[in-house]
């Protein structure tokens, strides 16, 4: 039977990979990269030097496929995800039952952590569920985003006693979640923060953390400091065209 592996790489420094995703990457005959054009070419790049520095095994391929474009301004935006997971589901699908013979093991190379705001075991069992490619899947556990922002600020996630609360860009406009002093958001691409300047909160904002384009920012969050934010996130997705970025709104006790 096919074996998948869904590998969390980290946050961007090789050196956040595990003991364990080193021994599993030695296992793979095929790693399965999706391009994202040539915006995005350093993510390729990256897990290109991660396999350089510590695949051993010789013999094994790296098979590239372009990754479906989203629609980024829907008018409904559930179904704009649902319909472009399943676009990147026909690719997986595709991958697996194609590329990879029975008795081989694949691999996806995962950014941050396969768990936390990534799509890749919801298109591994979506792929399963359709039923034209049997095999069997792991999923390796990496560095997030969100553990690598906190450590660079050397800095925790809550505090003493405290509840935090990950979410995303889009729900943090909302509102403030309730009963929780810790927010950690991702996925936000419109600087949901400048809701909340001078409400007596500290913020950690990183841009690119753990590689050598790494930005960071903090302090009290007043209009000064947000106005300094978005002012270097877009110099910097001008810079790179393109961002990933991450932040820690804080309530201090």
């Amino acid at each position: 039977m096919r074996k998948i592996y869904a590998i969390g790489i980290g946050a961007g420094d090789p050196e956040h990979l595990t003991v364990q995703a080193v021994d599993r990457l030695n296992r793979v005959d095929v790693f399965f990269v999706l391009d994202k054009g040539a915006a995005k070419a350093d993510l390729v790049r990256l897990r290109e030097d991660i396999l350089a520095r510590f695949v051993t095994r010789p013999g094994y391929r790296v098979v590239t496929a372009e990754d479906p474009a989203r629609d980024r301004t829907p008018a409904d935006y559930r179904a704009a995800v649902a319909d472009w997971h399943a676009l990147r589901t026909d690719v997986y699908e595709r991958l697996i039952r194609d590329e990879l013979a029975d008795g081989q093991t694949g691999a996806f190379l995962v950014w941050g952590d396969p768990s936390l705001y990534d799509s890749t075991i919801t298109l591994i069992e979506a792929v399963l569920a359709r039923g034209t490619v049997a095999f069997d899947y792991e999923v390796v556990p990496g560095v997030s985003s969100i553990s690598a922002l906190v450590a660079r600020h050397r800095t925790t996630m809550n505090q003493i006693g405290r509840a935090v609360q990950l979410t995303t860009g889009r729900r943090l406009a909302t509102g403030w979640p309730p009963d929780t002093d810790d927010v950690l958001v991702l996925l936000d691409a419109h600087t949901t923060f400048d809701q909340f300047t001078d409400q007596g909160l500290l913020i950690y904002w990183g841009a690119y953390v753990g590689t050598p384009d790494e930005i960071l920012l903090s302090g009290p969050l007043d209009a000064a400091l947000a106005a300094r934010i978005r002012a270097v996130r877009a110099e910097a997705r001008e810079k790179h065209g393109w961002i990933m970025d991450t932040y820690l709104l804080r309530r201090p006790q």
